[in-house]
């Protein structure tokens, strides 16, 4: 099953030095997800003048339970405190953009 992933980093002035300081923790899970099968693709949102401010992922698990058990109580954005806001939304990618 497909989810999209929407996190939104906080907004205060601690939000990027939150996410600078777990970020090398958060790319290694990516990492290890993406070679897994369980992440398809991932971006970083940025502001205009392009600091990162939240991210998106298009996952895949068994159910939405087996996504936040297995990955995001986890996930070092979340640990963090640099998600201050997440969004999960079914999703299907089309066909071409996945093998699952």
């Amino acid at each position: 099953m497909q989810f999209i992933v929407i996190g939104y980093d906080g907004t205060d002035d601690k939000a990027l030095e939150r996410r600078l300081a777990a970020r090398e923790a958060h790319l290694k899970s990516a990492k290890e997800w993406y070679d897994a099968g369980k992440w398809l693709y991932a971006a970083a949102f940025l502001s205009d003048d392009g600091k990162m401010i939240g991210s998106m992922i298009v996952c895949d698990f068994p159910s939405r339970d087996d996504l936040e058990e297995q990955w995001l109580k986890n996930e070092p954005y979340v640990i963090g405190d640099v998600w201050k806001k997440v969004k999960v939304q079914r999703a299907q990618a089309a066909p071409f953009c996945s093998d699952v």
